[in-house]
């Protein structure tokens, strides 16, 4: 899982192009063939998405200029602009800048696993549609399902005229002008994207700082993960291993120069802005794609590096800090490197900020829970996705349960007070009425600890995704066919795609709409009562323990 805040969304603001005169006077006759690295002018365009501070293409204009200073950058933030003046906002901003490369930055695609969608809500209507009795619901379900195919293919298809209009338009002013599209969406679902892209479009997996230097310096792409739209991917791109980069400090000052939008995600000052101290994750959890698009080598940023970049941001006058790694703290070894930055904090005298992070909580101890709370952490977010050891193993979470509660414990001694969101992802693999009494017991530990108005259960069902070890286990179970198109909203696809098989599938799709019905502002604590009305608590110790036979289960469904 991403570390997504969502932030709320300003009154519209007037939105500023950077234009210089050079920039009006530049005429296409002015662009020589073969363009030099310090003559390219570089567009990244975040396309419209949910309005996250958008660390990425920051990043990407930070190390891209540290590589090229003279070059000209300016960053376009469409999440930042109302949806109806997008295409026009894009167009002014090539007419006033004239790029010699656009880099398209695009978050994210699919709507199935979220209980709330952009354009409503994917559980419930597909819930509805699928498990209600009266016919009066599925009627409902059914026309909130065709509103929210409407929105999804609306998004994909003006992203995409996007990518194509901006492209055009760059190259009434630069002939040579070529597109880059990358960013999360982008890395799980490149090959159905690469079909509907303008030929030589650029398409890049994972990281792009790499790829954007040899692209600007005319070098080949040979070894990077990528691939140009008319030519097939290399098979297996996505499971190719980052290289890597030595992190350093985002210089904020430069990014305000080329971003007028910066102070539009600053001045509320209520949200979490994004910083990151590493990238990759180790793990093989059964659904997630971070593994691949990451990789699994963790790459820790310099602590001294980490400071400079918050300081930057805290003398902008934020508070709230969002460390958007896939993990905080992806493993034990990686404990002392979070002490460190911990402790470097305290050394700044930061003690009015907070901060937010996805962790792992197996991977604590005494000292560091109590760094963690001292140094202002407000919010955590946990994947257990299940409070059965059998059901984390198989699903290759790598969690300990029983170490998780003994550190949520620690957490609790060390003063933490603040809101605890646990994911459960129903329904995964092998589950059944014993191991759902096993996760309502293991929650009301949680519970127990921190207190039940604190620990708020997020309930997801998976939205199936490409190039994971539950597609796998799909294609073995015949649940899904290879070939299948993983970006389809078509009703027999998202019953497939939403991940809620049976023999269990009714119960939880009864569950849950009894859930909405009850209290849709509590869903997840109204889910937990239900389950726990109708199948019971097993006791703790049951849920703590994986049988033998749990084990080679794991091996059989996932090799």
């Amino acid at each position: 899982m991403s570390g997504a805040v969502f932030l709320p969304v300003p009154a519209p603001v007037q939105f500023r192009l950077l234009a210089s005169k050079s920039d009006e006077a530049r005429e296409p006759s002015a662009v020589n063939a073969a363009i030099r690295p310090a003559d390219h002018r570089v567009l990244l365009v975040r396309l419209p998405c949910n309005p996250i501070f958008p660390v990425g293409p920051i990043y990407l204009a930070d190390h891209l200029h540290k590589q090229f200073p003279q070059m000209a950058q300016q960053i376009l933030d469409l999440a930042a602009v109302p949806v109806l003046d997008v295409e026009r906002v894009l167009e002014a901003a090539v007419r006033a800048f004239q790029p010699s490369l656009l880099v398209f930055s695009w978050r994210d695609i699919q709507i199935y696993a979220p209980v709330d969608g952009r354009g409503g809500n994917p559980l419930q209507n597909s819930f509805e549609v699928f498990y209600a009795l009266n016919p009066l619901k599925r009627l409902r379900g059914a026309l909130g399902g065709l509103q929210l195919m409407a929105s999804f293919y609306g998004e994909l298809w003006r992203n995409l005229r996007l990518v194509r209009r901006g492209l055009k338009r760059a190259r009434q002013f630069c002939p040579q002008a070529r597109a880059v599209l990358g960013g999360g969406a982008v890395s799980v679902f490149y090959e159905q994207l690469g079909c509907s892209l303008p030929k030589g479009t650029v398409v890049s997996v994972g990281e792009g700082e790499p790829l954007l230097e040899k692209l600007i310096r005319g070098d080949s792409l040979a070894s990077e993960r990528c691939f140009v739209v008319g030519e097939a991917p290399r098979p297996g791109l996505i499971h190719e291993q980052p290289l890597g980069i030595e992190k350093t400090a985002c210089n904020y000052a430069y990014i305000e120069s080329i971003w007028p939008q910066l102070n539009w995600y600053l001045e509320g000052g209520d949200f979490y802005v994004g910083v990151q101290t590493k990238r990759g994750c180790p793990h093989n959890c059964c659904y997630c794609v971070y593994t691949v698009v990451e990789g699994k080598a963790v790459r820790v940023n310099p602590v001294e590096e980490v400071i400079a970049e918050m300081r930057q941001l805290y003398d902008r006058g934020v508070r709230g800090f969002w460390f958007t790694d896939a993990q905080f703290i992806p493993a034990r070894r990686y404990i002392d490197d979070a002490k460190q930055l911990l402790r470097a904090i305290q050394a700044e005298g930061w003690t009015d900020i907070r901060w937010a992070a996805y962790i792992r909580a197996d991977n604590l101890d005494a000292e560091l829970a109590e760094l963690m709370v001292a140094t202002g952490m407000s919010y955590f977010e946990i994947g257990i996705t299940s409070g059965s050891q059998e059901l984390v193993r198989k699903m290759r979470m790598g969690y300990n349960l029983r170490t998780v509660l003994e550190n949520c414990r620690l957490l609790a001694r060390a003063g933490f007070r603040e809101h605890v969101s646990v994911n459960y992802s129903f329904n995964v693999i092998d589950e059944r009425p014993e191991t759902i009494r096993q996760t309502v017991a293991y929650h009301r530990a949680l519970e127990q600890i921190f207190g039940a108005d604190k620990v708020e259960p997020a309930i997801f069902f998976i939205g199936l995704q490409p190039h994971t070890h539950l597609e796998q286990y799909g294609f073995d179970q015949g649940l899904i066919k290879p070939g299948y198109n993983p970006m389809s909203m078509l009703p027999w696809t998202a019953r497939k795609m939403l991940w809620n098989p049976e023999p269990m599938g009714s119960t939880f799709g009864r569950i849950c709409l009894e859930a909405f019905d009850l209290n849709p502002e509590d869903f997840g604590r109204t889910v937990m009562d239900l389950l726990e009305r109708d199948y019971g608590l097993a006791p703790l110790e049951e849920a703590l323990h994986a049988p033998v036979e749990g084990r080679r289960a794991l091996a059989k469904a996932t090799r």
